[in-house]
């Protein structure tokens, strides 16, 4: 069983070197893709939020922060409400009561699907009305052995796999893309930070270089 102490020392192992870098590439891929999705007035949620590369770059009315990671409440910028909380029982957070939660990287760490089915239903809970749900995550359809590198993962993943709980909870599924962005930050691959922003616009290369999975769902209203 993984203790909180655990994480701590995997992050720490895992990113501290590359944090600076990984801090970087989140502020392109937040104002050059993400933000598309974000208005003034939301209330965001980061499920399995880390050190916070994602949500300290969002501008939001709201910005919610959740992890089991002491170290959340450390990184978090000033205006991010942290949650420390395992997130497969119930949130601290009113029903209906998110625009948008985002997640990447996480739901392979959780111990079993029915955790993942736990998270989602409260994912689904806490969004308003056509509000969404934003999942990235390695693609082990692309990844076969890889994906056992790392010492946490539990639940391998697909995007077909996601697309059928995330129906079944009662998502609508309204993008996929199987092969996103490249597998890893934390293996020493650092491109310049002006590919990562052509990267983007050229989807050509996902299908060349993307091992991770995007998937875009909504709450129906």
């Amino acid at each position: 069983m993984e203790t909180l102490q655990d994480l701590g020392k995997e992050y720490q192992q895992r990113f501290l070197a590359l944090a600076p870098y990984r801090n970087a590439v989140w502020k392109i891929l937040v104002n050059q893709f993400f933000d598309v999705f974000i208005k003034p007035n939301h209330i965001i949620l980061d499920l399995g939020s880390g050190w916070g590369e994602f949500i300290n770059h969002v501008s939001a009315k709201r910005r919610i922060a959740m992890d089991l990671n002491p170290e959340t409440r450390l990184r978090a910028k000033e205006g991010v409400e942290v949650l420390l909380q395992d997130c497969s029982q119930k949130w601290q957070i009113a029903e209906a009561e998110l625009d948008l939660v985002f997640t990447s990287n996480f739901f392979e760490h959780l111990p079993d699907k029915d955790a993942l089915r736990r998270t989602l239903q409260e994912a689904f809970r806490c969004l308003k009305p056509d509000g969404h749900l934003i999942c990235l995550g390695p693609n082990i359809r692309f990844l076969h052995g890889a994906y056992w590198d790392f010492w946490d993962h539990f639940l391998p993943l697909t995007d077909r796999s996601m697309v059928e709980i995330l129906t079944l909870v009662g998502f609508a599924v309204e993008r996929v893309e199987p092969r996103f962005l490249p597998y890893s930050m934390s293996q020493g691959f650092t491109p310049p930070l002006a590919f990562i922003a052509l990267y983007l616009r050229l989807p050509f290369l996902w299908r060349i270089f993307g091992k991770q999975f995007l998937v875009i769902a909504r709450k129906p209203a």
